[in-house]
C-alpha cells in the first residue's frame, strides 16, 4: 500500500495542505518581509525598466573599449543633459496647460451640457433627439462619470508619482550596479541550477532576457512615436491642451489593448468641449495614428509577434489591476511572458527524459537464462 502511486499522491496533498494551514497561522512573521518586497518593488521595477533600454548603450560603448562604469556615468552626464532641455524647453508649456486645465476643470461639465443644448437644437440633429431630454441628460451624467474617473486617475497618478519621488534616490544607485555588473547576474544564476540541466537554464535565462528586452524596447519606441503623432496631429486640427493630452497617452498605451481607449477619453472629451466637429477630427487623429503604429511601425520595430492571444492580455491585465493597481497593470505581460518561458522550458525536459528513458529488458524467471540475439541485418 505505501508503494502505491495514488496513496503517495494523496500524501503529498495532505502534507502541501499542512503546510499551507500552518503558514497562515505564522503569517505575521512575514509582514517585515511584504514590506521590504513592496518598498523594493517600485525602484527595482523601474531600474529593470531602464536597464534595458540603456543596457545595448553600454554594450556598444563596450566595443569602443570603454569601461562600463565610465559608461554608465556618461549615459547619466547625457541623460541630465535631456532632463535640463526638458526643464527649459517643453516644462514651461506642460507646467502652463496643466494649470488652465486644473483650472477649467469646475467648466467642464457646463460646457459639455452646453454642447448637448446646441445638438438638440440643431435640427440636423435634433431628430435623433425626438425631444427626449432623457437622452442628453443620461450623455451628461456618463460624460461626467468619465469626468471623475479621469480626474481620480490622474489624482493616482500623482499619488504614485510622488511615492515614486519618495524612493527615486535609490533609482541611480542601482541602476548603474545592473548596468555594471548585469552581465554577471546570469552565470550566478545558471550555477544555482543542476550541472545535468545547465544548458537548459542557460537557454531559458536567454529566452527570458531576449523577450523582456524586446518587450520594453519595442513598447517605449512606439509609444514615444505615437505621441509625437498625437501631438503633431492635435496641433493640425488646434485642440486645446495638446501637449498636455499627448504626453498623459504615453503611459495610458503602456497598457495592452485597454491603455489606446483609455488615452481616447480624454481627447475626445475636451475636444467636445470646444465643438463637436473638433471631437470627430480628435478620434480621426487618434485613429489614424493607431494605425501608423500598428500597420506600419510595429512589423518594422517587434520583428517576431509576442505570442499571447489578445483574451490571455486582456485577462492578465484585470487580474494585475485587481492585485497591485497600477504597476501590477503594468508588469502583469512581463511575469506572465517569463512564468510562460520556464513552464515550457520544464515540460520540454520532462518530456525529453520520457523519450530518453531506456526500455527495460524482458526478465526471466529463475534458473531459466534467456539469450538475446541481436540480427543487424534488415
Amino acid at each position: 500500500m505505501l508503494q502505491s502511486k495514488y496513496f503517495r499522491t494523496c500524501l503529498a496533498i495532505i502534507a502541501f495542505l499542512t503546510i499551507l494551514y500552518l503558514g497562515s497561522k505564522v503569517i505575521f512573521l512575514f509582514t517585515p518581509l511584504v514590506s521590504i518586497i513592496q518598498l523594493l518593488l517600485v525602484p527595482m521595477m523601474l531600474s529593470g525598466f531602464m536597464y534595458y533600454l540603456l543596457r545595448p548603450i553600454v554594450n556598444y560603448l563596450g566595443t569602443k573599449n570603454v569601461n562600463r562604469g565610465l559608461s554608465v556615468l556618461l549615459i547619466y552626464l547625457v541623460f541630465t543633459g535631456l532632463f535640463v532641455l526638458f526643464w527649459v524647453l517643453v516644462w514651461p508649456t506642460l507646467r502652463e496647460q496643466i494649470q488652465n486645465f486644473i483650472d477649467n476643470t469646475p467648466y467642464l461639465v457646463e460646457g459639455i451640457q452646453n454642447q448637448f443644448n446646441k445638438l438638440q437644437n440643431d435640427p440636423s440633429f435634433s431628430r435623433f433627439f425626438k425631444g427626449d431630454t432623457d437622452v442628453t441628460t443620461r450623455l451628461t451624467e456618463y460624460v461626467n462619470s468619465a469626468i471623475n474617473w479621469v480626474t481620480n486617475s490622474m489624482s493616482n497618478l500623482i499619488t504614485v508619482i510622488s511615492s515614486i519621488v519618495v524612493v527615486i534616490a535609490t533609482l541611480p544607485i542601482i541602476l548603474y550596479y545592473m548596468l555594471k555588473d548585469g552581465h554577471k547576474l546570469s552565470p550566478i544564476l545558471q550555477g544555482l541550477i543542476p550541472r545535468k540541466y545547465r544548458k537548459e537554464g542557460q537557454e531559458m535565462f536567454k529566452d527570458i532576457d531576449s523577450a523582456l528586452s524586446g518587450f520594453i524596447v519595442t513598447r517605449v519606441l512606439l509609444n514615444v512615436v505615437l505621441g509625437i503623432l498625437l501631438y503633431i496631429g492635435f496641433l493640425l486640427i488646434g485642440l486645446p491642451y495638446s501637449l498636455l493630452l499627448a504626453v498623459i497617452s504615453i503611459p495610458l498605451n503602456f497598457i495592452p489593448y485597454v491603455g489606446s481607449l483609455l488615452a481616447a477619453v480624454p481627447v475626445v472629451i475636451v475636444g467636445f468641449i470646444e465643438s463637436p466637429s473638433m471631437a470627430i477630427w480628435s478620434a480621426v487623429v487618434i485613429l489614424i495614428a493607431q494605425q501608423i503604429q500598428d500597420n506600419v511601425l510595429s512589423p518594422v520595430i517587434y520583428g517576431k509577434s509576442l505570442d499571447v492571444h489578445p483574451l490571455t492580455t486582456v485577462l492578465l491585465v484585470l487580474v494585475g489591476g485587481d492585485f497591485y493597481g497600477l504597476i501590477g497593470v503594468l508588469i502583469a505581460l512581463p511575469v506572465y511572458m517569463i512564468i510562460k518561458i520556464i513552464f515550457l522550458r520544464i515540460y520540454e525536459i520532462i518530456i525529453a527524459e520520457r523519450v530518453d528513458q531506456p526500455v527495460p529488458e524482458p526478465s526471466a524467471p529463475p534458473g531459466i537464462e534467456i539469450e538475446i540475439v541481436k540480427d543487424d541485418k534488415v
